[in-house]
């Protein structure tokens, strides 16, 4: 008990008798016997209700004895169910659980690993994939303070996450291998790079890494399927000293829309496993062939670098025209860029409706672009002004990052106010003389019928200049342009309801689906409800599942989806908004991949963590390597411990009994 406590108690109880000295000894002439047992009664009631305020308190020392800790980790994955080996993990955790030794000597915890680790509730063994790092490193933080050990019980097959070999971990680890160690022959593909796009009529790359086990020298062949036919085949070697093989291939592109294709490579002699000899891809095809006309009125350097730009998307041809040679062949052009246009635009002007885009500049007719009634109009005087860039964050029409404008040259135009009467959008405003203006340089204009752009001066040439500068290449201004041009070229109107999906899902694992809803004013809308509809083309089962709104997107997860095509929609409650899609589920199984337990990795870890390995029939043996192991130890842990010396229950019952005992008193003798 602390000094000040004590103190506190002994100025209570000198309090606690004043009081009750005051009140019946105070002027009192004749002190009878009951007055002194009134007194001690107040004294005591006082003191005590004292004390409940005080509320004294002893410190102690608590000793208990603190066992090892053992983390027993099961693959829970369906490489498990794939090996057979359901029962054995079983046995093995029966006889873990009902070892009475090793529970007297550990505090043992159970957790299951599949993409996720997880307490132990139950086992399935259907988990899609097996990341062994992360029920490594999860028991290894959780008790980083105690003296631990773990034992894994799996296959030592990891499909996911960091290699486990090299996990940072203090705790001796004690491998327990279940599932077949025999080597097999087997070649499989374990890596398949290919971009998710290409253009129609053009080539794209597959690359595909090849990768055999074995020891004998063997030869197989590498195909790739799409419908049925073969569009691509190569023979490929393997030898004990060539374990891998890296196939490129080049293929065409003919069809528009989402394209699926198979690799394979064909099963060795005796292989025993064939699941992993093939890979399912996709990759959608898209139809942007774009004819671009610039139609100017003068020559400047201008038109070269739009040319070069535009052009060097491969799928975008320019043609360039002055308008004095023009001979009305615009249907043959996807979009027109009309470069500083004056009186002698106007019949093409009324020709075109949609598509086009305007570079103004010095020799730009204002008074005639001011009568078009294009939505926009400048009064512009007879002198030239030189507009600094200013990038708008804030620009939704499409994806485009600021690739440096503040730092490009001025471009130049006739000074004058630019009014705006249409919906539109501001990529870049103007800075004029170092002031920062709400003025568009470049903006967009989208209408019903009518898409198109404008750039508010020339010697664009001298921005594409100044990017290579900056970033040693073009690529920067001229994606900024291609994004430009794509816009303006496309026909698609914007979409309110974006939807992300792959076109591929191995068996058995979570399809993720996320879609990106705005409001009329293109803002991310939080207040809406979607649903997705998904349904089996060979079936036709179909299931609606709700998304849930998580951060910026509506995200839905589906799971345990059987192998097949399907169709699916996206619906927005209350609006007239549908996405459709498509997603192939293959009977691919990323699980069943290996044709034997990884041992030699497994005795790696062993190793380096000063624990040892053991096969599936060894479960006794490890369990007495464990109990006879001098290294796990109980200790003793001493915690102070602080508590009340009182019971305040106790002690408010007494107070109330006393000061009640008091009051019967004084009333039976007539004190009241």
């Amino acid at each position: 008990m602390q000094t000040t406590t004590l103190l506190y108690i002994i100025l209570a109880l000198l309090i606690s008798v004043a009081v009750a000295f005051f009140q019946y000894f105070y002027k009192e002439k004749k002190t009878p016997k009951i007055t002194v047992l009134l007194f001690a009664l107040k004294a005591f009631s006082l003191f005590v209700l004292s004390l409940l305020f005080i509320n004294p308190k002893i410190k102690s020392e608590v000793t208990s004895t603190v066992k090892p800790v053992l983390s027993v980790l099961i693959d829970n994955s369906l490489s498990t169910k794939y090996f057979k080996q359901e029962e054995n993990v079983k046995t093995i955790l029966k006889n873990i659980k009902e070892n009475s030794d090793l529970n007297d000597k550990f505090d043992v915890s159970f957790f299951s690993i599949g993409e996720n680790t997880q307490v132990l509730d139950s086992l399935s063994f259907n988990e899609p994939k097996t990341n062994i790092e992360n029920g490594l490193q999860a028991v290894a933080n959780l008790y980083k303070d105690n003296i631990a050990s773990t034992v894994l019980i799996s296959d030592g097959n990891q499909t996911i996450g960091n290699d486990y070999e090299f996990t940072n971990t203090k705790q001796a680890v004690y491998p327990l291998i279940i599932g077949d160690t025999t080597q097999y022959k087997d070649v499989r593909i374990s890596k398949l790079n290919v971009n998710k796009y290409s253009y129609i009529k053009n080539k794209f790359p597959v690359e595909t890494l090849l990768y055999y086990e074995g020891n004998e020298s063997v030869t197989t062949q590498f195909s790739i399927y799409s419908k049925g036919k073969t569009i691509f085949t190569q023979k490929v070697s393997f030898s004990a000293d060539k374990k891998t093989q890296t196939i490129t291939a080049n293929l065409t592109s003919t069809t528009e829309g989402q394209q699926y294709y198979t690799a394979s490579v064909r099963k060795l002699k005796d292989e025993k496993n064939t699941k992993n000899n093939s890979k399912s891809f996709s990759v959608e095809v898209i139809d942007e062939q774009t004819k671009v006309l610039i139609l100017t009125s003068v020559l400047h350097p201008d038109i070269g670098a739009l040319k070069k730009a535009i052009e060097s998307n491969k799928q975008r041809k320019v043609d360039v025209v002055l308008i004095d040679n023009y001979k009305n062949q615009i249907n043959d052009y996807q979009l027109v860029v009309f470069y500083q246009p004056n009186n002698k635009f106007n019949d093409v002007l009324v020709q075109i409706k949609s598509n086009f885009m305007i570079v103004s500049g010095s020799k730009t007719d204002w008074n005639f672009m001011n009568s078009q009634q294009l939505g926009f109009s400048k009064e512009a005087i007879n002198q030239p002004e030189d507009y600094a860039a200013i990038y708008n964050n804030t620009f939704l029409t499409f994806l485009q990052k600021d690739i440096g404008f503040a730092n490009f040259p001025p471009l130049e135009d006739k000074f004058g106010e630019v009014t705006i009467t249409k919906p539109h959008q501001t990529l870049v405003y103007q800075k004029i003389a170092g002031i920062a203006t709400e003025q568009p340089l470049i903006a967009t204009f989208e209408e019903t019928d009518k898409k198109y752009a404008v750039i508010f001066g020339e010697n664009l040439w001298k921005w594409r200049s100044t990017s290579f500068r900056q970033d040693n290449s073009f690529e920067e201004f001229d994606a900024f342009m291609g994004n430009l041009v794509q816009y303006v070229a496309s026909t698609k109107k914007r979409n309110r309801l974006e939807v992300n999906a792959e076109s591929l899902y191995p068996a058995n694992s979570t399809i993720s689906i996320s879609a990106f809803y705005v409001d009329k004013n293109y803002q991310f809308d939080n207040r809406s409800s979607l649903q997705l509809t998904f349904t089996n083309t060979d079936s036709k089962e179909s299931k609606v599942v709700p998304f849930s709104l998580v951060n910026n997107s509506y995200q839905v997860e589906l799971e345990n989806v059987s192998t097949g095509n399907y169709t699916y929609k996206v619906t927005v409650a209350g609006e007239n908004i549908i996405k459709y899609g498509r997603f192939k589920v293959t009977d691919y199984q990323v699980e069943e991949q290996f044709t034997n337990s990884n041992h030699k990795k497994l005795q790696k870890l062993a190793d380096r963590t000063g624990g040892k390995l053991f096969y599936g029939n060894q479960s006794n043996n490890f369990i007495q390597e464990l109990i006879n192991n001098k290294n796990y130890y109980s200790t003793l842990k001493s915690v102070p411990k602080e508590q009340n010396l009182i019971d305040w229950k106790w002690i408010l019952a007494l107070a109330v009994l006393l000061l009640s005992l008091e009051w019967f008193i004084r009333k039976y003798y007539g004190k009241i």
